[in-house]
């Protein structure tokens, strides 16, 4: 499911003096010029335009060498719109992101940044482009906190200079005292970590954040609110405001085209959807069982050229890594092949573990081969869908949307259709016929949640700072 390449020039973890060294000349003038207006025409003339953001899980980071990040999927569209390139400017620290902006008015800071009154003081911000409010996070043990008012002698955790910091210091200043410590830049995921593992007792994240991190940390439970409803917003200069008038009318075309979507389901796709037993088992399964077949199943995604941890995933959805697994439809082993189709693969023994394995992901390269004809970003979850329930129905689910109007070579589309092959009314025309369709749905959806935990375990986070490991 990769995106299709933007060309990115990263610059990473440099200090504000030394950024100025890398500003284009426009960029130098505007900075000897406080209030020189900066057009959009002159922007287009240098060719690219530069993205200020942090390297964390929502805006920016590295996987498998790939740039990814809902704030920087969503900065690329809009550099697409332009016709120019996006370029990455990572700054070390949250205040930077304003000063920095502050230096480069042909450019725009996006990293997870709540429209306050405060913040309209240094920047010019666009309409907001999601809402979200404050949550108090503890430990699922820790029943005795929930609301703002049972913080009273408590202690609790928060990034020093956030959103967060700002707001509880309005909290004591109501009148609730706790103790308030403030660390220098720890990313909110770090702190949610640490309260999982009961270092701490308590923090506060935004809630897309927390329903997120949830994922990872199924002992963490989202409390109370401690505000009311944010928006989040792309901040601009002041003196840009023909760049802030198209970031809004970007953001109004993303939205109504359904590309915004699309890249919000890419990164928190199925956040509310939180089963904690479900999740506890699966934290639990991969540290005991999934050692005893990584090495196979990164051979075989590397033969057949698949992320290792997407085929985990596949493999705990079909077996929860029991390789004596047997449906009650006649599916067998750790990717449930069915004989038929284990037969057509050479399997002589549909329980060995390095066989079914292998099998099962050749099966999937045949079925991503197949689906050859559908959009490359949605061609994985099709592929996936067909092998829970077989291509015809997979194809009768694109004849359908085909009739319907909709885009039958993207997975939203599909994702509509194939639950509808349960009704006589679609399924007397599907040439094969009736389909339990929201299976595969559900199936594709918790996958990606699998996925997205395993994913996340390649990515460790210390004091601000995002390391990439490569691949084992």
């Amino acid at each position: 499911m990769r995106r299709k390449t933007i060309h990115t020039i990263v610059t990473i973890r440099i200090t504000t003096c030394v950024l100025v060294f890398f500003l284009t000349a426009f960029v130098v003038a505007g900075c000897r010029q406080k209030n020189r207006v900066i057009s959009l025409d002159q922007i287009r003339k240098t060719g690219h335009i530069t993205l200020i953001t942090r390297n964390d899980a929502h805006s920016y980071y590295l996987y498998r060498d790939q740039a990814m990040g809902f704030e920087f999927e969503l900065a690329s569209a809009f550099a697409d719109s332009l016709g120019l390139e996006l370029k990455v400017q990572l700054v070390d620290t949250w205040d930077d992101l304003l000063s920095v902006l502050d230096q480069n008015p042909g450019a725009f800071a996006a990293a997870n940044l709540a429209i306050t009154p405060t913040r309209r003081q240094q920047a010019a911000f666009s309409n907001g482009y999601m809402t979200t409010r404050q949550r108090l996070i503890v430990n699922r043990a820790n029943t005795n906190v929930f609301w703002a008012e049972d913080l009273t002698g408590k202690t609790v955790h928060i990034r020093k200079g956030s959103t967060y910091h700002e707001r509880l210091e309005k909290l004591r200043q109501d009148g609730i005292y706790f103790t308030l410590k403030a660390h220098d830049d720890l990313p909110t995921e770090e702190l949610i970590r640490r309260v999982a593992v009961d270092e701490i007792s308590i923090t506060v994240a935004d809630s897309h954040v927390a329903k997120l991190n949830r994922r990872y940390y199924p002992q963490v439970f989202i409390a109370g609110p401690i505000n009311v409803e944010q928006q989040l917003g792309w901040a601009t200069h002041p003196n840009a405001p023909e760049l802030l008038a198209e970031i809004n009318e970007f953001l109004l075309v993303a939205k109504n085209n359904g590309q915004f979507a699309e890249i919000y389901h890419r990164y928190y796709a199925h956040v509310d959807t939180f089963d904690y037993t479900d999740l506890s088992a699966f934290h639990r399964r991969i540290r005991k069982r999934l050692p005893r077949y990584d090495r196979l199943i990164k051979k075989a995604a590397r033969k057949y050229d698949f992320d290792w941890r997407l085929i985990a995933a596949i493999i705990y959805q079909e077996s929860h890594f029991n390789r004596r697994a047997r449906s009650s439809a006649g599916a067998f082993g750790l990717m449930q092949l069915t004989k038929k189709t284990a037969r057509s693969l050479g399997v002589n023994d549909i329980y060995n573990p390095a066989e079914n394995i292998f099998a099962g992901v050749r099966h999937l390269r045949r079925l991503y081969n197949y689906f050859d004809d559908v959009a490359e970003s949605d061609r994985l979850l099709i592929s996936m869908a067909a092998y829970n329930v077989g291509q015809g129905h997979v194809r009768d689910a694109q004849k359908l949307a085909q009739r319907k109007n909709l885009d039958p070579s993207r997975w939203g589309s599909i994702r509509q259709t194939l639950p509808l092959l349960r009704f006589k009314k679609y399924y007397r025309d599907a040439v094969y016929g009736y389909c339990r369709g929201m299976e595969p749905v559900q199936y594709c959806q918790q996958i990606l949640i699998y996925y997205d935990i395993l994913k996340r375990q390649s990515l460790q986070f210390q004091t601000g700072k995002l390391i990439n490991r490569k691949d084992a």
